[in-house]
């Protein structure tokens, strides 16, 4: 007991510590961005913050000041969280501030002479389609680039490119139009900002002389908003180069409210692709239920009592699951690592079921920049509870004398692997000196919360659940296992995996799409109530589906089930990793050797923690189904 209290004291003092490193985190006074709006005074600072470069064609960030774009005297970083950090933000001021309502025209940020390498990395940069992301009040800068489609809303793009290059030569935008939507209100004389659009040009900024900001140019006017006019020469990009950066701003009153100035980011114009999807998902549920229906109907209602009622001989020319009843509850081979996948399972349904509730209640706007990550990161170390205690509890059930090993698996199993695979990938990332490469001191953090917080949990929890009075089988258990009989080859294992996974990918490859497209095509994902509504779909669609082979199994008097019900879940992640290389090949554009290496890396964690939660599914789905049906027949 006493090693059981200072494993316990340990664990409270390690929540301690991270909940005062969580409050004390430094924040801007008392205001978050996003979440609480902030009244601006006419003409109080508007400060636009840099953001990563960010390309979909290699997948690497990059910091802004990478590139030779103009700095402010002081370049300091924005306090992040750890979502941020683990995506690669690196938020940062920069040069440009106007006042509220104050419009500008023509103004001097800076001029910049490039050297051959600058000229070179601009190069490299705008051949691999890099964006530039600003933030102006926790919004993203948006860039018009369709004016309306057919339900006549704008659309937008997030971030604006470099430039391209035309006939081997390389052109700069380097005049930005700034335009900030805000809502007045006029009772109070204050305006808020909800929208922030950028319109970037190109100009060969001409000079009589330098004077820093009060520099005339010949090239733009400072009364009026620039424009690109006929007989301006872009700016092009070359060594020995002097490039001028400047912008204008100019302010427009808009009805949007506060509340919505995030719809425009969040626009999304395929509800009825999402509908569609639905729609498919439930059919294949309605099928699988109907099975479903029509075995428990067999089974808890004819088969039963027959059983209970007929002869015997006579019950057993009718089915077979009945004569394996004294085996069907022998533990599997190699039981103590069922136990572990079992257990972590349980820990990422937690995680995800936890995370999406959030996500339902308006937890993760997009607004909370890296919210998304922080809360998984953070619910998957306090969900180790849950997975000692099952994994420790299935394994009292298989009548294991070692907990403490299964304990010790459990805690360092799976995130021994996705600790391995993003320390490698994270190493790549840092040999092409990306802003996206984890820094020491995050990579220390999560080692501790690893250590100092789901460790000790997996213990507690293993110790909990084995120290739980376990279930009695519902019939007893040979010592002399049964022979099995050839099985037919519809029944192989290998078959049940690829017939179980399909029909559970069936119900999530559509909302798949949209969740690949956000994650590697830099969009905002926010519909997580069609994505909730799916993942429960996934749920009944799992467990149907192994209940459904596993008893086809049990009939063909093969008692094996117990890693057959994980693996026929378990199979859509084999199609899931399919339809990655799918869309890799037919939707990005990645053709770096190190871009593709992050891709497919990210994608097998992703992957494997989805085979881990779909073959949970199907097991307890079974273990539940058949204590059930055997509970209910009387055994002689």
């Amino acid at each position: 007991m006493g090693e059981i209290r200072r494993m316990m004291i340990s664990t409270l003092l390690a929540v301690l510590v991270v909940g005062v490193l969580i409050i004390a985190s430094p924040v801007d006074g008392f205001y978050l961005p996003g979440v609480v709006p902030w009244d601006f005074q006419m003409g109080e600072a508007l400060e636009v913050k840099v953001n990563k470069l960010s390309s979909t064609k290699t997948q690497l960030p990059y910091d802004y000041y990478s590139l030779s774009y103009c700095k402010p005297p002081k370049v300091t970083n924005k306090a992040e969280n750890l979502g941020e950090v683990l995506r690669g933000d690196r938020i940062e001021n920069s040069i440009y501030s106007f006042g509220m309502r104050e419009p500008q025209s023509c103004k001097v940020a800076c001029r910049v002479k490039l050297t051959a390498a600058s000229a070179k990395n601009f190069k490299k940069k705008i051949n691999d389609d890099y964006r530039v992301n600003m933030i102006l009040d926790n919004l993203p800068v948006a860039v018009l680039w369709q004016r309306k489609d057919e339900s006549g809303q704008k659309l937008y793009e997030r971030g604006y490119s470099l430039e391209q290059g035309k006939d081997q030569r390389y052109f700069i935008y380097n005049h930005l139009n700034f335009k900030v939507k805000y809502h007045p209100d006029p009772d109070a004389d204050t305006s808020r900002v909800v929208g922030f659009e950028v319109t970037p040009l190109s100009i060969n900024h001409q000079y009589k002389y330098w004077n820093g900001n009060n520099t005339k140019l010949s090239t733009c006017e400072p009364n009026s908003p620039t424009i690109f006019q006929p007989g301006m020469l872009p700016q092009e990009i070359d060594a020995d180069k002097e490039i001028v950066f400047t912008y204008d701003v100019s302010f427009e009153p808009s009805d949007i409210r506060w509340a919505s100035r995030w719809d425009t980011y969040l626009l999304m114009n395929d509800d009825q692709i999402h509908w569609f999807s639905i729609i498919n998902s439930l059919m294949i549920v309605l099928f699988l239920s109907g099975m479903v229906a029509m075995i428990m109907m067999r089974t808890l209602y004819r088969d039963i009592a027959n059983y209970n009622q007929l002869e015997q001989d006579e019950v057993q020319e009718e089915t077979g699951w009945k004569l394996v009843h004294a085996d069907v509850f022998r533990p599997p081979i190699n039981y103590s690592l069922l136990c572990v996948y079992v257990g972590t399972g349980i820990q990422v349904f937690g995680m995800t079921f936890v995370t999406m509730i959030f996500a339902l209640l308006g937890f993760l706007s997009p607004s909370n920049r890296g919210g998304l990550m922080t809360v998984m990161v953070f619910l998957w170390v306090f969900m180790g509870l849950l997975a000692g205690c099952s994994s420790g509890y299935l394994y009292k059930i298989f009548k294991g004398s070692d907990w403490k090993k299964v304990s010790l698996k459990t805690a360092f199993m799976f995130p021994c692997t996705l600790f391995c695979i993003f320390f490698v990938l994270n190493a790549l990332i840092w040999g092409e000196k990306s802003s996206g490469a984890v820094p020491f001191g995050t990579m220390f953090a999560l080692v501790l919360l690893w250590f100092g917080i789901s460790l000790p949990l997996v213990f507690l929890g293993s110790f909990l659940g084995a120290k739980t009075p376990s279930l009695e089988d519902p019939v007893k258990t040979n010592k002399i296992p049964r022979p099995i009989p050839p099985q037919p080859w519809y029944l192989h294992p290998l078959f049940a995996m690829i017939f179980g996974g399909m029909l559970p990918f069936g119900a999530v490859f559509v909302e798949l799409f949209f969740i690949l497209t956000s994650v590697w095509l830099n969009q905002f994902y926010y519909i997580f109530g069609f994505l909730f509504l799916v993942f429960l779909i996934l749920l009944v669609t799992c467990a149907e589906i192994a209940i459904v082979l596993c008893y086809f199994q049990l009939c063909s008097e093969d008692y094996r089930w117990w890693w057959r019900s994980f693996l026929t879940s378990g199979g859509s992640a084999l199609y899931l990793f399919l339809y990655a290389i799918f869309y890799f090949c037919m939707k990005l554009e990645i053709t770096k050797f190190v871009s593709g290496i992050l891709y497919f890396g990210y994608m097998f964690i992703i992957a494997y923690a989805f085979f881990i939660l779909t073959g949970t599914i199907g097991f307890c789905a079974c273990f539940w189904f058949f204590r059930k049906i055997y509970s209910s027949v009387k055994i002689e």
